[in-house]
Formats: structure tokens, sequence, C-alpha cells
């Protein structure tokens, strides 16, 4: 029993050509390109803090100019609640000690004739 055999053979007009050359896909932007982008970003970021802290320098000066001009308003309206208050003091003073002999409504128990007000103000 013989068989025949039969040799494969390439296809008439042979294979198609291998294709062996790298074809790599573009990567993205060259590293001067980014480092050029990054110094961009980093120049309008300084760029914007120093604008900001402009302004809020800017905002710092206009609070403490206000506080400034509103101490002579907040001392009298002081002034003006210390006396109101004293007055009622010596209003209840006076009710208090009515039946005590001798007293005199308003004077200082020191025996001093000095006069200090009491409140303070802290500018911040």
């Amino acid at each position: 029993m013989s068989i025949q055999y039969r040799q494969d053979m390439p296809p008439p007009g042979g294979f198609e050509a291998v294709k062996y050359k790298r074809n790599l896909p573009f990567r993205g932007p060259s590293g001067l390109v980014i480092l050029g982008a990054v110094t961009a970003v980093c120049a309008y970021g300084f760029y914007r803090v120093g604008m900001g802290n402009l302004e809020r320098r800017e905002l710092q000066r206009e609070k403490v100019w206000s506080r400034i001009h509103l101490v002579p308003l907040l001392l009298a309206e002081g002034d003006r609640d210390a006396y109101r208050r004293q007055q009622a003091a010596l209003e209840r003073e006076k009710e208090i000690m009515k039946d005590v002999k001798g007293w005199e409504v308003g004077k200082s128990v020191y025996n001093g004739r000095q006069y200090r007000s009491v409140d303070s103000i802290v500018l911040v």
C-alpha cells in the first residue's frame, strides 16, 4: 500500500511580506513642552498668589483704618453707657441707704477724690 504524499507549497504569488518594522504610536508631548507648560502654570499661580496678597493687605489696611475711625464713636458710646450705669447705681444706692443717717450718696468709701475709669479699649 502506497500513499501519495503531496508537499505543502506556498500559494501562487507567494506569502505576504512579514511586518517587522516597529509601528509605535505618538506618546505625547516632549519633555521640553511639559517643562514649559509646568513653568507657565507655576508662574500664573505665583502671579495669582501675589495679587491675592495685595488684595488681602488692602483689606487688612481698610479694616485697621475703619477701626481707628470708629474708636471715638465707641469711646463716646462707652462713656454714655458708663454714665447711665453710674446714675442708675446712685439711684439704687439712694433707695437702699435712705434709712441710714449721715450716708452721702455717691461718696467714695475709700476717702479719696481721684476718679479712675474702669473701661479699657483693646485695639487688635
